[in-house]
C-alpha cells in the first residue's frame, strides 16, 4: 500500500469529509470550531514571539515565524478541530450535490462563530499574562499596524492566495497516512503564505485585537472591515482557487 493516497482518492475523501462536517452536531461544531480558533491563535502567538528582536522585513525571519504559525493548522488537523478557512474545500461535496447550499451555509456560520469566539478568548488570555507589556507586546502592535495600512484591494487580493495555500496544505494532508507525513504536507504551504504576507481571517481575529490592546492605532471598525475582505477573500481562494478547480480536474472520479 502507498504512504500516498492519490489525487482522486483525496478527491473522494474530501467529499466525504464535507459531507460528514455538515451532518455534525452544531454543539459539537461549534466546541470544535473554538478549538480551532484557539489553535490557530496560539500559531500567531507563536509567530509574534519568533520575529520579536528581528528585523520582521528579512527573508530568513519571514519564513521562520512562517514555520513557527504553522502549529496551528497542525493542531487544527492532527488533534482534530473546525476551521472556517479549511472548510471551503466543503464546496466540493456541495457541487457534487452531495450536501445542501443550507447545510454549506449551516457549517460555514457556525465554524466561523465558533473560530472568532475562540481567537478572541486567546487574545484576552494573553492580555492577562503580561506579555503585551514588554518587546513582544510591540511586535503584536507592530503586526497589527501593518494590516491595519493595507488597502482594501490589497488585504483582498492577499486573502485569495493566503486560503488557496492554505487549503492546498489541507489537501496535502488528506494525502498522508500518517501523523508525521500529515504535518509535512501543511508545514511548506503555510510557511509560504505568513513569509508572503498572505491575510488569513482567523488568524486576524487574533492578531488584530491583540494588537489594539498592545497599541495599534485601529478602531473595532477597521478590524471587523479587514476580517470580513479577508473572509470574502478567503472564500474565493479556497472555494474557487482549490475545491472547484479539484473538482473540475477529478470530476466523475471517486477515490
Amino acid at each position: 500500500m502507498s504512504d500516498l493516497y492519490k489525487p482522486a482518492e483525496i478527491a473522494g475523501l474530501v467529499r466525504r469529509s464535507g459531507v460528514a462536517k455538515t451532518e455534525a452536531p452544531s454543539s459539537a461544531l461549534f466546541v470544535l470550531a473554538v478549538l480551532a480558533g484557539v489553535f490557530i491563535a496560539f500559531g500567531a502567538a507563536f509567530y509574534t514571539v519568533a520575529i520579536t528582536g528581528a528585523d520582521a522585513g528579512a527573508g530568513p525571519v519571514r519564513v521562520l515565524g512562517g514555520l513557527t504559525f504553522s502549529l496551528g493548522l497542525i493542531l487544527v488537523i492532527v488533534g482534530g478541530a473546525e476551521l472556517f478557512t479549511g472548510n471551503a474545500l466543503i464546496v466540493m461535496a456541495w457541487v457534487d450535490k452531495l450536501i445542501t447550499t443550507r447545510a454549506l451555509l449551516r457549517n460555514w456560520a457556525i465554524v466561523y462563530a465558533g473560530n472568532l469566539f475562540g481567537s478572541l478568548l486567546l487574545a484576552g488570555g494573553v492580555a492577562l499574562t503580561g506579555l503585551l507589556a514588554g518587546p513582544f507586546g510591540e511586535t503584536a502592535a507592530r503586526i497589527a499596524a501593518a494590516k491595519f495600512a493595507l488597502e482594501p484591494l490589497e488585504v483582498f487580493a492577499r486573502a485569495v492566495l493566503c486560503n488557496a495555500l492554505v487549503c492546498l496544505a489541507v489537501w496535502l494532508s488528506f494525502a498522508a497516512r500518517t501523523a508525521a507525513g500529515k504535518i509535512l504536507g501543511i508545514i511548506f504551504p503555510i510557511s509560504a503564505f505568513v513569509a508572503l504576507g498572505f491575510e488569513h481571517s482567523v488568524a486576524n481575529m487574533y492578531l488584530l485585537p491583540v494588537g489594539m490592546i498592545a497599541g495599534a492605532v485601529g478602531t473595532v471598525a477597521d478590524a471587523v472591515v479587514n476580517i470580513a475582505i479577508a473572509t470574502i477573500g478567503n472564500i474565493i481562494g479556497g472555494a474557487g482557487g482549490v475545491a472547484l478547480a479539484y473538482h473540475f480536474a477529478f470530476k466523475g472520479q471517486h477515490g
